[in-house]
């Protein structure tokens, strides 16, 4: 039977684990896919580790590395449950966990995620491979974006094109006739807009872009937004929410007295201008943008970038048969074939790594739980 493999991620929103099923042999295909929710507890401990000066104390954060990973092995038996796959019939997981910190620079580079890999596998009864970034980052690379050469797998033939994974921070995938050009973080994407809505609304997000498309933009703030350093440095890099959150918001506020509705305005103004500019300066000849991740369903904001980007068109993966919202999903459960396949993943023109390495760690289940034991 053909190899099937389950991904699971939560992006840097930390609004729930997405999970994809997928069968490998000979081609790719989404077999299955879920989210599942955080409860609010874990999601409120997770979105308060996004400060740059979050600290927590040792006790809370080994707890909260077991309580994520049960979450995980949660989400990932209810995919199966639901698709009516037992799961000794999975050949790994596939776990990027969840990132707290993202630090590829500095004197000792790291990105670390949590969401204990040892307790997936032991609670599904299934392979269970995570700590896809270090390899990448010890080998000088960023650690991330990772999407990009999964792009490359399953939309190569769509290139020349861009493609683009609105998440809390946006990452564009440049493919050319031989593969990929360039891959890294063009800055925040929904999760200033998201944090933005949350403190005077309450809620998660600002469905479909509603209230920013109410305001309008502060020529000011979003200039002061715009000269951060970080747009007009050169790939590769990448970010987080250790640096894009509110306490940036709020020193390029600095004293300002704006309407809360016209910063959220700029706010989606600003993932729109620095989007186009990547575009325009990496992906100059693509014949198209190709939208996943939550921001796809932003209509204000995917609006704005075909308008910007005109006459460039910009769609949802889905008109290349890939459902937007488990790309991530299924990327991890790609790297989990690539990595019991000991196949290196190059990453040199993405991450800037000296060079391809075989990119996770590999945590087995125990042998009668794995032949489907599991409770």
């Amino acid at each position: 039977m053909p190899a099937l493999f389950l991904g699971l991620i939560s992006g840097t929103s930390a609004d729930g684990i997405d999970a994809a099923l997928l069968r490998m042999d000979p081609d790719i295909a989404v077999v299955a896919t879920t989210t599942c929710r955080y409860p609010a507890d874990i999601r409120e401990q997770l979105l308060a580790l996004t400060s740059s000066e979050a600290a927590i104390r040792l006790d809370a954060f080994g707890a909260l590395h077991v309580a994520v990973g049960e979450c995980f092995a949660n989400a990932a038996l209810a995919l199966l449950a639901s698709a009516d796959v037992p799961p000794h019939a999975v050949t790994a997981i596939g776990s990027h966990g969840q990132t707290i910190r993202h630090r590829p620079g500095g004197t000792h580079p790291f990105s670390l995620q949590i969401g204990d890999a040892a307790v997936i596998a032991e609670r599904t009864g299934i392979c269970t491979v995570a700590d896809f970034r270090s390899a990448d980052v010890a080998a000088g690379g960023q650690g991330a974006p990772l999407a990009p050469a999964f792009h490359a797998a399953v939309l190569q033939d769509r290139s020349p094109c861009g493609v683009l994974n609105l998440g809390g921070i946006a990452n564009l995938s440049v493919l050319g006739p031989q593969g990929v050009r360039h891959g890294f973080d063009t800055g925040p994407a929904n999760c200033l807009l998201d944090a933005w809505n949350e403190r005077h609304h309450g809620s998660p997000c600002d469905m479909g872009g509603a209230w920013a498309s109410t305001g309008q933009v502060d020529a000011d703030l979003l200039q002061a937004c715009l000269d951060d350093a970080y747009f007009g440095a050169a790939p590769p890099k990448s970010s987080g929410r250790e640096y894009f959150n509110l306490e940036w918001v709020d020193a390029r506020l600095s004293g300002r007295r704006i309407d809360p509705v016209d910063v959220q305005a700029t706010l989606l103004a600003l993932s729109v201008r620095t989007i186009a500019d990547a575009v325009r300066q990496h992906a100059a000849d693509a014949r198209e943008l190709l939208v996943c991740g939550g921001g796809v369903h932003n209509k204000a904001l995917m609006d704005a970038l075909a308008d910007a980007l005109t006459p460039v068109p910009v769609a949802s993966t889905a008109i290349a048969g890939i459902d937007p919202d488990f790309v991530e999903a299924a990327l991890f459960a790609w790297l989990a074939h690539q990595r019991l396949a000991a196949h290196a993943v190059d990453l040199t023109r993405i991450s800037g790594a000296r060079g391809p390495r075989v990119l996770g760690a590999i945590h087995s289940a125990a042998a009668g739980r794995a032949q489907g034991n599991a409770e």
